[in-house]
């Protein structure tokens, strides 16, 4: 399936290019056309990997969140790790003017790996309040409600720099919130791509404490599971992939809420060790598929990739939830 929304990402667009042309690019032949062959290696072939990426960190991120939190609507979005990210770029783009756009577009790599890691620490601080908070309540709906008033917090120091910032800069800034897998370069392929590996690696190395988490902390504690740890490094694991891919794509929505979902409704299981290889496959096709939506193939329109995701997905997401009540209510009868 991920093969197949890969092929569709490479031929589907204002162009359509066939699927044999797509094969022999890919393999270093020539393509029909040579304008065909500039599509797919710059525009088309980074933005597939991107989707691919994100789609895949969005999801196994939400799954940590989900899991970390024992809380079905927990995700990147809803407790406020995206705001988090959100004001990192902020900062960064809004708070020093042309003066600081100009100098990170001419740091070139660096100045990408600086706009990174203000995504990732901004996303972290939000995450790490909110842990900290998740300490002194007890109410699985109060601590959802906190992590939403940080969102709320750090969208208000957002606003406050929008404010205060050029048109310009204010133009960019919402274009970056409708979300896009189509602004990453190859150059910036260099920084994305190691991130996110660095944030999956961490996250399948937690696959069985998060097993254990799943039946209660003071079990875990009990298995022997290091469960300060395994908090500092889901946190840093999630930080990272949400960090990042909001950093390059904007805040996603919907992939890190419904992902974990459809795998435990498709799977009917809770185990780490097949969700996390299934959240990610799956998260990245969805993503892929999405971005096709969005360029609605055949013209020159391009939709907010936020749009189509959750046009999408909120569908989906109520479908498996009557499902799920509904065959609960028949293995009650």
């Amino acid at each position: 399936m991920l093969l197949v929304a890969f092929a569709l990402s490479l031929s589907l667009g204002s162009v359509h290019i066939p699927i044999g042309d797509i094969v022999s690019v890919l393999f270093g032949g020539d393509g029909s056309r040579r304008s065909w062959e500039i599509i797919v290696h710059t525009i088309r072939l980074p933005k597939a990997i991107t989707a691919i990426l994100a789609g895949a960190a969005l999801s196994v991120s939400g799954l940590q969140m989900q899991t970390l939190f024992r809380n079905p609507l927990a995700d990147p979005f809803v407790l406020g790790i995206n705001s988090g990210a959100s004001l990192g770029v902020a900062i960064v783009v809004l708070a020093f003017g042309s003066a600081g756009s100009a100098l990170l577009a001419g740091l070139g790599v660096l100045g990408d790996l600086s706009l990174a890691f203000a995504a990732s620490l901004g996303s972290a601080v939000v995450l790490g309040c909110v842990l900290l908070v998740s300490r002194k309540v007890q109410s699985v709906m109060t601590l959802l409600i906190l992590g939403l008033m940080f969102g709320y917090a750090t969208s208000a120091f957002v606003s406050v720099l929008l404010f205060f910032s050029i048109p310009e800069q204010i133009q960019a800034f919402i274009i970056w919130t409708f979300g896009s897998f189509g602004g990453v370069t190859w150059r910036q392929m260099i920084v994305l791509a190691p991130a996110i590996v660095v944030g999956l690696i961490v996250a399948f190395s937690m696959m069985k404490p998060l097993n254990a988490l799943l039946l209660g902390e003071n079990y875990a504690q009990s298995m022997g599971v290091p469960v300060r740890r395994v908090r500092i490094w889901t946190l840093a694991g999630a930080s990272i992939l949400a960090g990042v891919t909001t950093a390059f794509c904007g805040p996603i929505a919907f992939l890190g809420l419904a992902v974990p979902h459809l795998c435990r409704s498709l799977l009917n299981t809770s185990d780490h060790r097949l969700l996390m290889p299934a959240v990610t496959l799956l998260g990245a096709t969805l993503a892929l598929l999405a971005d096709v939506i969005a360029r609605m193939p055949g013209t020159q329109v391009t939709l907010p990739l936020n749009a189509v995701t959750s046009l999408i997905g909120a569908p989906v997401v109520i479908w498996v939830i009557l499902r799920r009540q509904n065959l609960n209510a028949a293995f009650a009868d």
